[in-house]
């Protein structure tokens, strides 16, 4: 009996102490991000399981995938999760990333109006953006250094002159993909989207969204999604043990199957691809 009550009152007192401390800090991730991972909805769906895998916390800031590298660099985030891979190479080359690794992909498409008024439906994408210049149709470009627009400013090299930024029918909206969409449609323009970003354009409209996909399917039109953590050695402020188990977690074979199951309008967002 002695021998139990001097158990009991050691545990209360542990308690005791424990409560004397107070709660333990919650641990948190800040994650600089493009804006597709965020307009999709899929970062939504995978933080619970990241805090439940892992204890974790994951905070996200969306914008361009410029300002999510300038975000690294500036060490304002832990780990950042991008889509740009010429520009994230040079990142991590010049030091301010480190663990870069592939996690998912999608494509880009050309979509406009349903009438199609500069006549591009089905043609490749260089051709289909020399049409429309030469057309001088509208078109909605985010102007914003993201991903997305990095690309576009590639394609338009592709097609001939380079971007023509400054002429009237070229809109540079400086905002992200969703509302660059949403600017387009207003203004019967074309544009260039992740698909993902469409499908849940498309899906706020029950399938039939005042924009169609026009042009598709092109090698150069593919859309690579990576994960890195910010480099320590330049950043001392960073929870890199968190970054490092960030991309574990999301590379690990369970999140990865989560990642492809997610869908929209019975479309899938985005197709895992982990090394």
């Amino acid at each position: 009996m002695r021998l139990y009550r001097a158990i009991v009152s050691s545990f209360l007192c542990l308690l005791l102490l424990i409560g004397a401390a107070g709660p333990v800090a919650a641990q948190d991730l800040l994650l600089a991000t493009t804006t597709s991972t965020d307009n999709t909805g899929l970062l939504d769906e995978l933080a619970p399981m990241f805090k439940q895998d892992t204890g974790i916390k994951l905070n996200w800031t969306a914008v361009g995938t410029g300002k999510a590298l300038e975000l690294g660099r500036n060490c304002d985030a832990d780990a950042l999760l991008v889509h740009a891979p010429n520009a994230e190479k040079r990142y991590v080359e010049n030091g301010y990333g480190v663990d870069r690794t592939q996690i998912m992909y999608n494509d880009f498409i050309i979509i406009g109006p349903p009438g199609d008024p500069a006549g591009i439906k089905g043609m490749e994408v260089t051709k289909a953006l020399s049409r429309i210049e030469a057309e001088g149709a509208d078109f909605a470009s985010r102007g914003d250094d993201s991903g997305t627009h990095k690309n576009e400013l590639q394609l338009w090299k592709a097609a001939g002159d380079g971007a023509p930024s400054g002429k009237s029918w070229y809109m540079e909206t400086g905002q992200g993909m969703m509302a660059t969409i949403r600017v387009a449609a207003e203004k019967n323009a074309y544009t260039m989207a992740d698909r993902g970003t469409y499908i849940k354009y498309a899906d706020n409209f029950d399938g039939n969204p005042p924009l169609a996909v026009l042009v598709e399917g092109d090698e150069i039109l593919f859309n690579q999604y990576s994960a890195m953590a910010v480099n320590p050695d330049r950043c001392e402020n960073v929870d890199f043990e968190s970054a490092r188990k960030f991309i574990n977690w999301i590379t690990s074979e369970h999140v990865q199957k989560a990642i492809g199951e997610y869908r929209l309008l019975g479309k899938t967002l985005f197709t895992p691809n982990a090394e």
